[in-house]
């Protein structure tokens, strides 16, 4: 699974000390300065033949998000970074013990969300041991890349290219879309947004460039296990609703995540026809917070696809419609895509 992508505004807006704003400021700082043009590196004989393979695909793709997809037409991705970290960053999720609430932070200027960020893994483990000796469930994520909103030109990753072309595509359309279009205090709408953008943007590119159609299966797998696991999320949460004490919820807690890895086998042996996609993320210890990223991605995909269809499936009119989306009240906007989401 993909995980939740950190926004280096979140991050800036956030700081509740000064330790942490330094952290991020240099962090950010630092990748600026680290920056080198695409077209330079593609042409330096010293960049190895494979990544100059995955440049060359980058700035194609980059271009093709600005020619075709009506995405922004700014400097970002148009620069690389060698990262010295197989990861850019750490994002920090916690819950209650019996509960599959987030600890949430509050930004100015992107709003509330369910993570903190750190550029480097000591502090993000520092911090969930923080979150841990208040007795909070805590998950560590993995961020291969981040946007920033258009605020900074963002740079491709070296932690970016070990993806396969589509996914190293349909990143860039995915964050250029959250720079066109970006709503305070609303994951989901913004996730499954910019995930709509990158499916369909990947589609056209597969289209545009005499290429076989993106494989289904991996979006059909990554659906059913998102599913199974908003299940036990959907569980876990109406069972700490019930008048029991927290000890008998404590092992009701533990029996559902047994229960649900044996699910899993089951279902890696049979629906999923023995793929092991998923076994490193099953093998890591379970808790309510490991669940949070989960649904972020794909809860209104459906119906952004209805929206583009409905636009006559031309990106500037599909566009000009998730803005009025956009600037509705956050009940009436839900409503408007609960309308437009497929049976």
């Amino acid at each position: 699974m993909r995980l939740a992508l950190i926004t280096m505004l979140v991050l800036l807006a956030g700081c509740r000390s000064v330790g942490y704003y330094a952290h991020v400021s240099h962090g950010q700082m630092a990748l600026l300065a680290a920056r080198k043009p695409i077209d330079k590196v593609i042409d330096d004989p010293k960049t190895p033949d494979k990544v100059r393979k995955r440049l060359v695909t980058a700035r194609d793709a980059r271009r093709f998000a600005s020619d075709q997809l009506d995405l922004p037409a700014n400097r970002s991705y148009t620069y690389y970074v060698q990262l010295d970290r197989p990861w850019v960053a750490y994002n920090v999720f916690a819950t209650p013990e019996l509960s599959v609430d987030p600890v949430v932070h509050c930004f100015p200027f992107a709003g509330c969300v369910s993570y903190r960020g750190y550029f480097r893994r000591e502090l993000a483990d520092r911090e969930a041991a923080r979150q841990q000796a208040l007795g909070y469930d805590v998950s560590i994520g993995d961020v291969p890349a981040y946007s920033t909103l258009g605020w900074f030109a963002d740079p491709l990753l070296s932690s970016m290219l070990g993806w396969d072309d589509d996914d190293l595509v349909g990143t860039i359309f995915h964050e250029l879309a959250h720079q066109k279009i970006y709503v305070k205090n609303d994951s989901s709408f913004n996730e499954s947004y910019a995930s709509f953008v990158e499916q369909e943007g990947v589609r056209e590119w597969h289209a545009a460039k005499g290429l076989v159609a993106p494989d289904p299966k991996g979006d059909m797998l990554s659906r059913s296990f998102t599913q199974q696991v908003l299940a036990l999320r959907d569980g876990l949460k109406a069972m700490y609703a019930m008048p029991m004490t927290d000890e008998v919820k404590r092992v009701a807690k533990a029996e559902a995540f047994e229960v649900f890895r044996g699910q899993y086998l089951a279902w890696r042996a049979n629906e999923a026809g023995g793929d092991h996609r998923y076994d490193r993320w099953m093998a890591q210890p379970m808790n309510n917070a490991k669940l949070l990223p989960f649904g972020l991605y794909d809860q209104w995909t459906g119906a952004f696809a209805t929206l583009f269809d409905n636009s006559g499936r031309q990106w500037p009119a599909f566009f000009t419609a998730v803005a009025t989306l956009a600037k509705l009240p956050p009940d009436k906007r839900t409503r408007e895509l609960k309308a437009l989401q497929p049976l």
